[in-house]
């Protein structure tokens, strides 16, 4: 499958078929993309000019020169200050900063202000600048990669950067290939060149590239190549790694080019000494730059909420500073104009005076406004991530695949997942295939109830691994007098793209599927053994008879025809076409006259009951007349420049029809270990688990076997059927309406809506009907159809969506859920790559929700809760000294205080409490299921929390203001002398403030470690340090202006009864929440609560029991036996020579031994 996000836009919209030809060929005559061989100055003509600034103009062709970086040295302060500014808390942060620098608003220096803004915009831009210096480096390393480049007659070595559109390079053993390349001739016999495509779409097996024919015979020398002149026409430069069209024009000739001429930028050589290429695409215009575009921006709801929660805040922000404002209009008019002390010598109105204390208020309470949030919140959420790389039992040791979070913005929607889309073949399955069944003829093969495995030790090709129970069936094949049953294992032999190869007198196969290798196998065991192909022949072993058969036409399969066919002419000069594909094509290609198609069906339903991949086999004997005119037929369709893929299939379906049916195989696809234990811990925990693939619908339900008898049902929903029968029915209500006769109700007919409210009235029910299934199997649907169920439900239903794949079609659903995960198989990387968590086994999902979700959750909204909390109580404690201060503006801290309170006093504890805190351990967040159930219900953090967050900061700032507020009114010193200064009251409610939110903090936490006490301790300490230092004399001579607290401290905190005040003010601020805390816990304990008062007991019970094991049972998936990728087909039918790197055989798949859980609930 293409792995681009616009391969498959076309999908969904079959109606447009017969438009496409004609616009996809408009655009391939009307291409402008040309490129002269050996011809540098070719580029730059004039017609190849475009406009990039103003008036200048500059080659549409790209250097070889690439850049990935944002900055360099001039830009990066003024861009990265530029994009930093984007974000509205740090527009905000500096607009008051100017606000301070103006002398009538200003009521706090400028450096309260500034310090934290230049502290969290450096922080930020440090972390830019490391990712940006990487990206340097990297850009560096690559453009400086030496090349060798056919310059003036012979080749030179060059810098990629310095290579242009046009060149002929030369390119030897373990190259990285430098730009896109049109393959010209390699010294491996017929120009086929090996290439590893790892860095491209993550997979390390090899690929097939080969140059034409032409070039192959023509320019093999250094003097041929450089006198090498030919003209390319081709598509534009796009991101479709899976297609290329193009011709070559050369010697008044023409040539057709496709994806298997081309070696593509990110690839690499190996196994072939030499081989010269053309530069088609260079630099940004090169497949693997195209695809390096921007990923979908994903955003979890609390990143939402947390917004939206400081709009609210800047909102409560504007609405106090105006009552303030007013307050003190009114204030100047009762009081400050008669009070001749407060004469300032200004003739302002009272009204202009309020004006200016509005600003000086919106000073004041700015820190209402969290600037710290959001790098605390990036902190917290890169050292979650770094816990889950960190996670050894999410670590697979069989392939050495630790899990990795591919992002760090997401953790916490982990906690909140509601739907599971998940991809069946290789997510669910271990994508290892064995033949288990097969029907020939009406008679049906493979009974698994016998003790003894068949003996295949006549056979001296036969695979040592492979295993099969029904001796019939062998017994049938070496009689030799049933003719279907020779037939069907002779088909299997030939009609492949599988790629053979002799190591150590050993045949080692390569296919483009694992279904396909293992039919090759099942047909090799039975006595019909695949030895060898040529460009035109077949070479295979009929029960030790040895015949080779000549190739006439290979039809490859693709995941839209779902069947691939072959072409033979038997020894005997007959010519027969052999077919096998998904039993959807092939019954509707069957002639009437075929036997066995209502016993084969039957048992196509048995095998999918069974939950086998089935494969329908079929044949057709052609006449040489027939054959030659298709034939011509064929020819033109594949040097078609126009939609040639089209063509093609138009020809194939005209030869493939009026088949005969021989009968049907059917594979075993083993689920992945712990895959039932999963699924049911994850239906416990309330998540919905839909699976969505491509193969065909078998079971009405699905049974796994969990532990003392108890089971899982799968109510399976099949959603074209259901569709349908609605369409059918709302088409029939409407006509009746319209007083109209329903001409037909066939599904062309019902699928049409008549408008957009009607398609959306079927998404709806569509949506509604699905969800009110346990679970949901959505069959033969393709990667678009993946994403638009997933959009669906994103849509309609609100709810935070993951897709977990592990194949090139998983990836639009990856990137379309509100969480991707991939997972390293059998299929390559690609879902890996668009992915933001991966790993190695769909059981390891379990673990990444259930305790790294729901921690990261629970974390976060503690964090956010806190957060709010602390910075309510610090700040309105401005608010209600407002109403003693005559509304003046003026603070109640010390200036250095409210510069440091949210940088160094109280953000310790809280950010650990972000990383570490846990409720329980992970072993009973995976035994209780049900503690996931708050973060889908949003519990934890939401406006209610929000608000409660607000009254609790409110009521802690009313404490902190008042006591020492009362105390230092009624209360005389030791010297006899009250101590109703300014400074001494705003170090008392400083001090307060400091118990006050780090022992709140010591309340929330619940996982307590050294690190979180030395955290709270640490905080403590250094706020006391740093006050008494800015309180000393001996700053205050340096800094006379700024450190105006002289003695302060020292003085204030000497006094016991001030102590006694800060005690007094600290237990009556923590009071009510360790009283609501006890109520809560007590009285309406929640699940975790529940779990949390018997954790001991849980821990214990854990430790003591014994863990029972069983051996895996086998288990079965319905299918059609063929992968999503095309096969081999062009490859062979070019006639090229293969040679493939040897392959480790692949292990036999033994049962596994799980862990049966003790799946409890409260």
């Amino acid at each position: 499958m293409p792995y681009s996000d616009d391969e498959t836009d076309d999908e969904l919209d079959p109606g447009s078929d017969e438009e496409r030809p004609q616009v996809e060929e408009a655009r391939s005559t009307e291409s402008g993309w040309r490129v002269k061989a050996n011809d540098r100055a070719f580029c730059n003509l004039p017609e190849f000019q475009k406009k990039y600034f103003l008036c200048l103009k500059k080659s549409k062709y790209a250097g070889n020169g690439i850049k990935t970086y944002k900055y360099n040295a001039l830009t990066f302060i003024p861009l990265n200050l530029f994009e930093q500014f984007k974000r509205a808390a740090n527009l905000y942060f500096l607009a008051l900063l100017i606000l301070q620098i103006i002398p009538e608003i200003t009521t706090l220096p400028w450096y309260t202000t500034l310090v934290p803004l230049v502290l969290v915009l450096g922080i930020t831009a440090i972390k830019d600048l490391v990712d940006d210096l990487a990206r340097h480096r990297m850009d560096n390393e690559i453009n400086n990669r030496k090349c060798e480049v056919l310059l003036d007659g012979r080749f030179q070595v060059s810098k990629w950067m310095n290579i242009h559109v046009g060149d002929v390079v030369r390119l030897k053993k373990n190259d990285h290939i430098p730009a896109d390349i049109l393959l010209l001739s390699s010294s491996n016999p017929n120009s086929l060149c090996y290439v590893e495509t790892a860095e491209l779409d993550g997979e390390t097996n090899l690929k097939f590239k080969m140059g034409l024919k032409a070039t192959d015979e023509r320019l093999q020398e250094e003097h041929q190549l450089a006198q090498f002149d030919a003209m390319i026409v081709c598509e534009e430069p796009n991101n479709r790694l899976d297609k290329f069209t193009g011709t070559m024009r050369w010697r008044k000739d023409q040539f057709p080019l496709d994806l298997d001429n081309m070696m593509l930028r990110g690839c690499r050589i190996r196994n072939t000494d030499a081989c010269h290429g053309l530069v088609i695409f260079a630099g940004a215009d090169t497949k693997i730059m195209r695809n390096g575009g921007k990923t979908r921006f994903k955003r979890t709801k609390i990143d939402e909420l947390m917004n939206y929660m400081v709009y609210t805040i800047f909102v409560i922000l504007v609405l106090l500073c105006a009552g303030l404002a007013i307050g003190n209009t009114f204030w100047y008019e009762a009081v400050g104009r008669k009070a001749w002390y407060l004469n300032d010598g200004k003739d302002q109105t009272a009204s202009y005076r309020g004006f200016l204390s509005f600003w000086g208020y919106i000073i004041v309470l700015n820190t209402m406004v969290p600037i710290s949030l959001y790098v605390s919140v990036e902190v917290i959420r890169l050292g979650q991530s770094k816990f889950i790389n960190w996670d050894l039992q999410m670590y697979y040791q069989e392939k050495d695949t630790p899990a990795k979070a591919r992002t760090t913005t997401l953790n916490e929607q982990l906690g909140q997942i509601e739907y599971i889309f998940s991809d069946k073949t290789g997510t669910l399955t271990q994508n290892i295939m064995a033949f288990k069944k097969c029907t020939i003829a009406g008679r049906t093969f493979g009974k698994t109830n016998l003790l003894y495995l068949v003996d295949f030790t006549w056979n001296k090709y036969a695979d040592k691994k492979f295993e099969y129970l029904d001796h019939t069936l062998v017994a049938c094949i070496q009689s030799k007098k049933d003719k279907d049953t020779l037939e069907f294992f002779k088909l299997l032999s030939l009609c492949h793209t599988v790629m053979v190869e002799q190591k150590e007198d050993e045949l080692v196969y390569q296919a483009a599927s694992p279904d396909e290798g293992a039919l090759v196998t099942a047909a090799r065991n039975f006595g019909f053994v695949f030895l060898s192909r040529t460009q035109d022949t077949i070479t295979i072993s009929e029960m030790d008879q040895e015949m080779t058969y000549e190739m006439l036409a290979l039809l490859d399969f693709n995941s839209d025809r779902k069947r691939m066919s072959i072409i033979l002419r038997f020894p005997d000069g007959r010519i027969r076409l052999y077919c096998k594909g998904a039993d959807t094509v092939i019954y509707e290609r069957l002639s009437p006259n075929s036997k066995h198609k209502e016993v084969t069906q039957t048992a196509l339903d048995i095998f999918a009951n069974e939950t086998l991949r089935t494969l329908c086999l079929c044949y057709k004997d052609i006449s040489k007349k027939e054959f030659d005119a298709w034939a011509k037929k064929h020819k033109a369709a594949s040097v078609a420049m126009g939609n040639r893929e089209a063509a093609l299939d138009r020809v194939y379906e005209q030869i493939e029809s009026n088949l005969m049916m021989i009968g049907a195989t059917a594979i075993e696809d083993k689920l992945q270990d712990g895959v039932p234990e999963t699924i049911a811990k994850l239906a416990k925990a309330d998540i919905k688990i839909w699976v969505l693939t491509g193969d065909k619908k078998g079971m009405r339900e699905k049974r796994y076997n969990l532990r003392g008898g108890q089971s899982l049902w799968w109510e399976s929903l099949w959603s074209n059927e259901i569709l349908y029968e609605k369409k059918k029915k709302r088409r029939r209500l409407r006509l009746k309406r319209l007083g109209k006769r329903p001409a037909s109700t066939t599904p062309q007919d019902a699928a049409q809506p008549i408008d957009d409210w009607e398609k959306e009235t079927r998404q709806v029910d569509f949506v509604n009907m699905a969800c009110e299934c346990e679970a949901v199997i959505c069959c033969r649907v393709t990667p678009k159809q993946k994403a638009n169920v997933v959009s669906l439900v994103k849509k309609y239903k609100k709810a935070v969506t993951l897709s977990i794949g592990d194949g090139a079609n998983d990836v639009n659903m990856i990137k379309t859920a509100d969480i991707g995960v991939g997972i390293s198989g059998q299929e390559g990387m690609q879902a890996v790559m668009s992915s933001d968590y991966a790993f190695a086994q769909f059981r390891y999902l379990e673990r990444l929700l259930l305790v790294h979700g729901r921690w990261s959750y629970i974390r976060m909204c503690k964090f956010l809760r806190y957060f709010f909390y602390k910075n309510f109580a610090f700040t309105l404690v401005h608010f209600w000294y407002s109403f003693f201060s005559g509304f003046s503006a003026q603070v109640a801290y010390e200036d250095w205080f409210i510069t440091l309170y949210n940088v160094m006093y109280s953000s310790l504890p809280v950010l650990l409490v972000g990383l570490l805190d846990q409720d329980v351990n992970d072993k009973l967040s995976r035994k209780f299921p049900k503690l996931y159930l708050p973060g889908q219900q949003g519990a934890l953090f939401n406006y209610k929390n929000f608000f409660i967050s607000l009254f609790h900061g409110i009521f802690t700032s009313l404490v902190i203001f008042f006591i020492p507020y009362g105390a230092f009114l009624q209360t005389m010193g030791q010297d006899g002398e009250a101590p109703s200064d300014y400074q001494s009251l705003a170090v008392v409610m400083a001090s307060s403030l400091i118990f006050t939110v780090n022992m709140q903090i010591s309340l929330e936490t619940s996982y307590w470690t050294f690190v979180n006490c030395f955290a709270v301790l640490c905080s403590i300490a250094i706020y006391f340090g740093i006050m008494f230092d800015i309180h000393s004399a001996g700053i205050h001579v340096i800094f006379p202006s700024t450190f105006t607290f002289t003695g302060v401290a020292s003085n204030a905190l000497k006094q016991p009864y001030l102590w006694l005040t800060i005690i007094l003010t600290v237990g009556i601020s923590l009071l009510p929440v360790i009283c609501i805390q006890f109520l809560y816990k007590t009285i309406w304990p929640s699940v975790g609560d529940k779990v949390q008062r018997n954790r001991k007991k849980y821990e214990i019970e854990e430790e003591e029991k014994s863990t029972p094991f069983q051996r895996g049972r086998r288990s079965r998936r319905s299918a059609y036996a063929f992968s999503h990728s095309r096969g081999y087909a062009d490859l062979i039918a070019s006639g090229r020579s293969i040679r493939r790197r040897p392959a480790t055989a692949r292990p036999n798949p033994r049962d596994s031994i799980r862990e049966i859980p003790q799946a409890e609930n409260i």
